[in-house]
């Protein structure tokens, strides 16, 4: 049963995720109307689902740090009741943030909820491995700042280029541009968010003693 509520959860978790990062892909082609809503959710669902399928085989290091960044200890009973509390309060924290417009990450908050599960069990600091731990807050750095000022200069390059076009000549080129940078970013997002679940569900399988050989990895990478 332990098993199956931090499965149903994990689950949970990834639907808010879909619930508040996916819109951002497909936003742009919404407004201005270069696809259908339907047609856009479903690219979306597409290309999120061959991010985390293809990239989870070429490099599962995403995985991979999510799994070293904290130690729950030796009592998998104990590990399991306290990544379930981390993902309720994910859940939790989610749907109150989407309620009041917030802009939030689950991304962001799946780490924050492991790691203060893990210290709330007892393990002080040392559950915490601060060398995998760093590499979020380098990555939450490098987004920002990188993403503005590489959103700054592209603009601006795309505005300089373009500056002496008329409209009905750039309004396919940008139409399709705009379903590009979508599935793009859809594909990035089940890249990155996807592999950071499948983390939280080879944790699962580990605390219930389940025997995560491949078969299984590849199972859980599917779901």
């Amino acid at each position: 049963p332990l098993t199956l509520t931090t499965l149903i959860l994990t689950l949970s978790v990834i639907f808010v995720n879909g619930l508040t990062d996916a819109p951002n892909a497909v936003a742009t082609c919404i407004t201005t109307r270069c696809l259908s809503l339907r047609k856009a959710v479903l690219l979306s669902a597409v290309f999120n689902f061959l991010g985390v399928f293809v990239m989870s085989r070429i490099s599962p290091a995403v995985t991979e740090t999510v799994l070293k960044m904290v130690n729950f200890g030796n009592d998998k009973n104990s590990a399991s009741i306290t990544l379930a509390a981390a993902l309720f309060s994910i859940v939790l924290w989610a749907v109150v943030a989407w309620y009041f417009g917030i802009p939030t990450s689950e991304s962001h908050a799946l780490i924050a909820g492991i790691s203060g599960s893990a210290l709330a069990l007892g393990g002080g600091l040392q559950a915490i491995n601060t060398s995998e731990w760093s590499k979020t807050i380098y990555g939450l750095f490098t987004s920002c700042f990188g993403g503005f000022i590489m959103g700054f200069f592209v603009c601006n390059a795309v505005l300089f280029i373009f500056r002496n076009t008329k409209r009905k000549h750039t309004e396919k080129i940008f139409k399709y541009a705009q379903i590009f940078t979508a599935c793009s970013m859809s594909f990035m997002h089940g890249a990155q968010d996807g592999q950071k679940f499948i983390a939280v569900l080879l944790m699962t399988v580990g605390f219930s003693g389940i025997k995560a050989d491949e078969k299984t990895v590849s199972t859980l990478t599917v779901i």
